[in-house]
C-alpha cells in the first residue's frame, strides 16, 4: 500500500504528463486576477503630508528668487553708480590737468609775444644768420606750444566775437565792413574750449 498523500492548506495539485501530481499555491481571495488593491488611511496620509510639504518649498523657493531679484537689483545699481562715480573722476582729473597746463602755457605767452616783437623789429636787410637763429627758437616754441593743444584764435578779417577778441578801439576809416577786425594788437590763444587769452584787437 501507498501511503496517501496530503496537501498542505491552500494548495491544490495537479497530475503532470507523468502522472505525478505537483501541489499549486491557491490564490487570495483578496487579491484575485482583475482587483486592484484599495488604497487605506496610511497611504492617503502620505500623500497628504507631501501635498503640504511640496507647497511650502514652492513658497520657500519663490520667496528665495524674490530675494536673489532685490540682491541682483541692488548690484546693478551700486556697479552703476560706481561706473558714474569714475568717470566724473576722470572727468575731473582730465580737467585739473588741463587747468595746470593752461596755467603753465599762459605763462609762456609773455615770452612767445617778446620773439614776434623781436622778430618785426629787425629790418630786412638785417636778417642775417642770428635773426635765423632766433626764427629757429621760435618756431621750436611754437611747435611746443601746438604740441600741448594751444591753437591761436583767428581774428585779423573775422567778425567781431567777444568770446575770442577783445576790443580797444574802432577803426572807422579802414572801409571794412562793421563789425570786421582790421588789425590784431596781440594774438590770442585757446586751450580746447578754454580760452587762454583773447585776441587784443
Amino acid at each position: 500500500m501507498t501511503p496517501k498523500k496530503t496537501h498542505r492548506e491552500g494548495q491544490t495539485s495537479r497530475k503532470d504528463e507523468n502522472g505525478a501530481e505537483n501541489e499549486i499555491p491557491r490564490r487570495d481571495q483578496g487579491t484575485m486576477a482583475g482587483q486592484a488593491p484599495q488604497p487605506d488611511a496610511d497611504s492617503a496620509g502620505v500623500a497628504a503630508v507631501a501635498d503640504v510639504q511640496a507647497d511650502a518649498l514652492a513658497v520657500r523657493l519663490e520667496e528665495a528668487q524674490n530675494r536673489a531679484d532685490e540682491y541682483l537689483d541692488g548690484l546693478q545699481r551700486e556697479r552703476a553708480a560706481f561706473q558714474n562715480y569714475k568717470k566724473r573722476i576722470e572727468r575731473e582729473r582730465a580737467e585739473q590737468s588741463q587747468s595746470v597746463s593752461g596755467d603753465l602755457l599762459l605763462r609762456l605767452l609773455p615770452t612767445l609775444d617778446d620773439f614776434y616783437r623781436a622778430m618785426d623789429a629787425v629790418p630786412e636787410g638785417g636778417r642775417d644768420q642770428w635773426f635765423e637763429g632766433v626764427a629757429l627758437i621760435l618756431r621750436k616754441l611754437e611747435r611746443f606750444l601746438a604740441d600741448e593743444g594751444v591753437v591761436e584764435i583767428e581774428a585779423l578779417g573775422q567778425p567781431f566775437d567777444p568770446a575770442f577778441h577783445e576790443a580797444i578801439g574802432m577803426d572807422a576809416g579802414s572801409g571794412a565792413e562793421s563789425g570786421t577786425i582790421t588789425q590784431v594788437l596781440q594774438r590770442g590763444y585757446r586751450l580746447g574750449d578754454r580760452v587762454l587769452r583773447p585776441a587784443l584787437v
